[in-house]
């Protein structure tokens, strides 16, 4: 019974044990949708093509978009946490019915700028990271936001209290109450779906960031843009751990210091290419990063403004604790902790 206990644990020493000098390691990478556009194109693809070299780590790394791997968004942390893809670029609204305490990073109307979406990370980020760790075997590398995700129409809107009657392409359950709360009829479609439904009459509207709708060519079959951000859209990396046990404490570091290099350019790219393709959308000048359309702009209202940035303390924190502590019991006690006091809560 020794020996057996003993040849145990030299095996599981040999699975857990550090990456050491002269030896490399395979990294699978499950990207972000080609089709969202620029941010994975210019930032995400070349950071890994070019990480070993990067960094001077022994790496091996093999990166595929999502979209040419039949693998759904929702799955991600399944994927992640059963090995099949050692890291994952991680898109939190999709994934966040499998762990909902992620959904407290970007509840509607919590992050109204992108220094507000910052602020929400930096102080919620530890506690979903913790809860990544101890659920889906998951360490989180970095934080980071598509933007401000916006609503797009085929038919005339003048104010988004107009979606009254309307099919609206959501992606998470707290952007649906929301919607169902002034009128609308929420359709969860997954960001691949939306363009077909939307020429199709599947769906009215749709929201997503600007930059991601005129990548994915949205304008094409839409009319109308109300640029009211919901949402910013915020995504992270996450690694596996037995994959990041596999580095010494070294190479850790190395490793996190070049996720934190990544992200934080993502954070400014991301507002400029929020900022163009707004433009872009409406056929305004400069148009530098995006392509051209001529879709109507509707003006936001200081009522609309008012119903989302009200919508966290009436609609989007209530329902969302209500799901998140049922499965995590401290979830809702914690945001209020960590970000509560920004949106007055005692």
């Amino acid at each position: 019974m020794k020996k057996i206990a003993t040849r145990a644990l030299l095996a599981l020493s040999f699975v857990s044990a550090p990456l050491f000098a002269g030896e490399s390691i395979e990294l699978k990478v499950l990207g972000q949708p080609g089709a969202t556009g620029l941010i994975q194109q210019e930032k995400e693809k070349p950071f890994f093509e070019n990480l070993a070299q990067s960094t001077g780590l022994p790496l091996d790394v093999n990166f595929k978009p999502l979209d040419s791997t039949g693998i759904k968004d929702v799955e991600e942390l399944r994927t992640l946490k059963s090995g099949l893809f050692d890291i994952v670029s991680l898109r939190f609204s999709q994934v966040s019915r499998d762990e909902p305490t992620i959904l407290g990073l970007d509840l509607v109307g919590l992050n109204p700028t992108y220094a507000e979406g910052l602020e929400t990370t930096k102080a919620f980020g530890p506690v979903v990271d913790k809860r990544l760790q101890e659920r889906f075997n998951t360490k989180l590398l970095g934080v980071w936001p598509f933007g401000p995700q916006v609503l797009f129409c085929n038919a005339p809107i003048t104010k988004l209290g107009d979606i009254k009657g309307l099919k609206v392409r959501v992606y998470d359950q707290n952007l649906a109450a929301v919607i169902d709360s002034v009128g609308g009829i929420p359709v969860p479609l997954s960001f691949g779906e939306v363009h077909q439904s939307l020429a199709l009459g599947v769906v009215d509207c749709a929201i997503t960031g600007p930059s991601s709708a005129n990548t994915a060519g949205w304008p094409e079959v839409t009319t109308h843009v109300l640029p009211l951000g919901f949402q910013m859209a915020i995504n992270g990396y996450g690694i596996n751990l037995n994959t990041w046990n596999k580095l010494n404490s070294e190479q850790q570091g190395t490793l996190e210091q070049a996720f934190g290099t990544l992200t934080d350019e993502i954070w400014q790219y991301s507002e400029e290419l929020f900022e163009d393709a707004k433009r872009c959308n409406v056929g305004q000048e400069p148009c530098l990063y995006n392509n051209k359309f001529d879709l109507v702009e509707v003006p936001v209202t200081a009522e609309d403004i008012a119903l989302v940035k009200d919508a966290v303390k009436a609609i989007s924190y209530p329902t969302w604790a209500e799901i998140c502590d049922k499965t995590n019991p401290a979830c809702s006690a914690d945001w209020r902790a960590a970000v509560g006091g920004k949106v007055g809560f005692n």
